[in-house]
């Protein structure tokens, strides 16, 4: 199998969409999508930020309870779904992510769910950010911040630990995210255009 996109429907990760349009958010589109959310009420803006800082499914984030911040280590722990037994995995976030979630948490008992709402209208809420931030495609859902979340992670951090951020079985999944073109890839493709301009080639 030659090196590339799988577009194969099979693939959990696929990262086109069957006639090749990217389901990931480009850095631009993660940046207009951030400051809309940061505009939102509490509830929205908390959970969108969840989504983007630690790449979990809406139902993931859905499932957490003032128990699953561990706020001494700066982490969520998340209940990894699509797994045949139990299993929970430890995402960082920045600080200012987890005062939000603290206080939203402030009042809760610690096996009540920060966020009351259901799945579809917490993908309402997203897709609402999504259009304020006029991103439109297969990358405006919720899905395209989780895809985002992995491409960041394959780029910046060691292949098993975005695994493990991420809740991926297997590493072959993670490493589908590494195909993407990142900005060090950009950079040497910039040093190869710049030559092609040379007059001395």
């Amino acid at each position: 199998m030659t090196r590339g996109w799988r577009l194969d429907a099979a693939d959990p990760a696929r990262l086109f969409d069957p006639v090749g349009r990217r389901k990931y958010l480009c850095a631009p589109e993660a940046r207009l999508f951030l400051a809309a959310a940061r505009q939102a009420d509490p509830r929205t803006r908390t959970f969108a930020l969840l989504l983007a800082y630690t790449g979990c499914r809406i139902s993931e984030g859905l499932a957490l309870t003032p128990a699953s911040l561990d706020r001494s280590g700066g982490q969520i722990v998340i209940r990894t779904l699509k797994r045949r037994r139990l299993c929970y995995r430890v995402v960082p976030i920045p600080s200012a992510l987890m005062d939000e979630l603290t206080l939203l948490a402030s009042g809760c008992r610690d096996d009540q769910r920060l966020w009351s709402c259901c799945r579809q209208t917490a993908w309402r809420r997203i897709k609402r950010l999504m259009k304020n931030s006029q991103i439109a495609g297969p990358q405006a859902t919720a899905k395209g911040l989780r895809h985002r979340f992995g491409v960041l992670a394959a780029e910046h951090v060691p292949l098993a630990l975005a695994q493990r951020w991420m809740g991926h079985a297997k590493p072959q999944t993670t490493a589908i995210y590494q195909q993407v073109v990142g900005e060090e890839e950009r950079r040497l493709a910039q040093r190869l255009w710049d030559a092609s301009e040379r007059p001395d080639l």
